[in-house]
């Protein structure tokens, strides 16, 4: 490496041995060789970033990353936990990319339009899609039974009941699940999370399926019918039960139209609408 100093003061000497030394008119000239050298030096402190190391591995499948905040993204697969919450809609994603993604289908424009109900759609795709809940077209068939489906997507979740593959793991327990939906469903018995509020009475449960049913408390619902006698109930699970008392042999029989029942008090009960009288 080579010195070059220009003397300008009068106290310098002009060969850096005087004693003011003029700092700052030194020059430094680089080599050929010193600037491979400095370069070699630089290489040997590798810089994960430039080199592309990924020194993060995921504990759960293995997977490397070269930055921590790819590893934490990579990681919510894994525990199914969706950070990214649209305010629009409330729609949950794991990515911010997907979010982003699914974010400017609220503020963009929708080109396309279904001509049957008038829902306006930013890509044609997910308008052809749409359609099919209209036209009952289903062009994705399961090659072992041979039921279809509108998207590819529910086929493919279908698929798993023949395959028995379960690829949604709980990091739990441990359980595991065929499908997506049902693998959110259980997580939430582990966090507590229950983000399904009664408007009548506030309480709250863990999936959408639950509140509906808790709500027929409210509304007095009763859309269970049986088809042996006609009686209404607001659970499946309370028809079920009374099904199973038509099963049962029916002793007390109607003279009137013979209907029969396996109980005399609902014989009597029966009986009045033909009367109109009270039983004796």
């Amino acid at each position: 490496m080579e010195i070059l100093h220009r003397k300008i003061s009068s106290d310098c000497d002009g060969l850096g041995t005087g004693d003011s030394l003029c700092s700052e008119d030194l020059q430094v000239r680089v080599s050929p060789e010193d600037a491979v050298r400095e370069c070699e030096s630089r290489q040997s402190r590798k810089d994960p970033l430039i080199h592309g190391e990924k020194n993060y591995k995921c504990k759960e499948c293995g997977e490397k990353f070269m930055e921590n905040r790819f590893l934490l993204q990579h990681q919510l697969i894994h525990t199914g936990v969706k950070s990214y919450k649209c305010e629009k809609c409330g729609k949950a994603f794991l990515k911010k990319a997907d979010f982003t993604r699914h974010y400017s289908i609220h503020v963009r424009e929708k080109p396309y339009e279904c001509f049957e109900c008038r829902k306006a759609f930013s890509r044609r795709s997910h308008l052809m899609e749409h359609q099919r809940i209209h036209t009952g077209e289903k062009p994705y068939k399961c090659r072992e039974c041979g039921k279809a489906f509108s998207r590819r997507s529910h086929l493919t979740e279908h698929q798993r009941i023949h395959s028995g593959e379960k690829p949604h793991v709980c990091s739990e327990c441990g359980k595991a699940f065929a499908h997506h939906s049902d693998f959110i469903r259980h997580s939430r018995i582990h966090s507590g999370e229950k983000p399904f509020e009664c408007q009548e009475c506030g309480k709250a449960f863990c999936d959408s399926s639950s509140v509906t049913r808790h709500m027929r408390c409210h509304s007095r619902e009763k859309p269970y019918e049986c088809s042996e006698c006609g009686r209404t109930y607001s659970y499946s699970s309370t028809l079920m039960t009374h099904q199973k008392s038509h099963s049962r042999m029916k002793s007390y029989k109607c003279k009137r139209c013979g209907k029969a029942f396996d109980q005399k008090a609902d014989l009597s009960q029966h009986q009045q609408t033909h009367t109109g009288d009270k039983p004796t």
